[in-house]
């Protein structure tokens, strides 16, 4: 087998089974990075649906390097969380012990993210059910930020997530806020959600820094990859001040 020599190639657990490349890939980056992935198939964004799956992450790993990737993240932000954050670490020792490589997990990223983008105190829109959403302040308590306040969508199917609209993200993510105005900025959780284009508008009209899972994820491996993750037109964190921050 030969491998594309050309470009960087960068491999991807994504928890859907189809295993395609997130579509915020091109429009960050366009042809600059190859992208592969391969897919999870979760049954549903909960610890019910993570269960059977869970213990597959390591063959997708080692699918990944074995297809030419250099560096791998698991997409999967609630996945990566869930079980606490002692998992989350070993879970990225046991990835980068499987396949010799360099591995991060969308988890990771968002605690890199929000440190690059000067988070402290921040308000959370997630797509998630209150379960996963104690979790998630758990984690991110336990990353040293103040969780002001925090509110899901309640959705566990995999295509419901990604058919959740702008308007509604915008309009989620507002309300968070609103119920303390302290905050920092804001953090939308769920790689399944779309959230290039809310980013950009959340960070025009409140003025503060806005980021989610997997724009953050994105950033996050193009760094680990040693590439400069910027890409104007997207928010602060694709700005090139942001790329600074050391990988966390």
């Amino acid at each position: 087998m030969t491998f594309d020599t050309t470009r960087p190639i960068i491999g991807l657990i994504v928890p859907p089974g189809a295993g395609e490349v997130p579509s915020d890939a091109a429009l960050l980056y366009g042809d600059k990075v190859r992208f592969i992935a391969r897919g999870l198939g979760i049954g549903g964004v909960s610890p019910t649906g993570f269960a059977p799956v869970i213990d597959t992450i390591l063959d997708k790993a080692r699918a990944l390097r074995d297809a030419g990737a250099q560096v791998i993240s698991l997409m999967g932000t609630s996945i990566s969380f869930y079980r606490g954050a002692a998992f989350t670490e070993d879970l990225r020792a046991s990835m980068q012990e499987t396949t010799g490589l360099p591995c991060t997990t969308m988890s990771h990223a968002i605690v890199a993210a929000l440190r690059a983008l000067g988070m402290q105190r921040v308000a959370v829109a997630t797509s998630y059910i209150g379960e996963l959403n104690d979790r998630l302040v758990d984690y991110l308590s336990g990353a040293g930020f103040d969780v002001t306040a925090i509110e899901g969508l309640s959705i566990t199917g995999v295509k419901e997530v990604g058919e959740v609209t702008p308007q509604t993200l915008i309009k989620l993510s507002k309300s968070v806020l609103a119920r303390d105005s302290s905050a920092d900025g804001i953090f939308i959780s769920c790689g399944g959600l779309q959230t290039l284009d809310v980013i950009v508008q959340l960070e025009a009209q409140l003025g503060l820094p806005v980021t989610a899972s997997s724009p953050a994820g994105f950033w996050d491996v193009m760094r680990l990859a040693g590439l400069d993750p910027a890409a104007p037109g997207f928010g602060r964190l694709f700005a090139s001040g942001a790329k600074d921050s050391s990988h966390a």
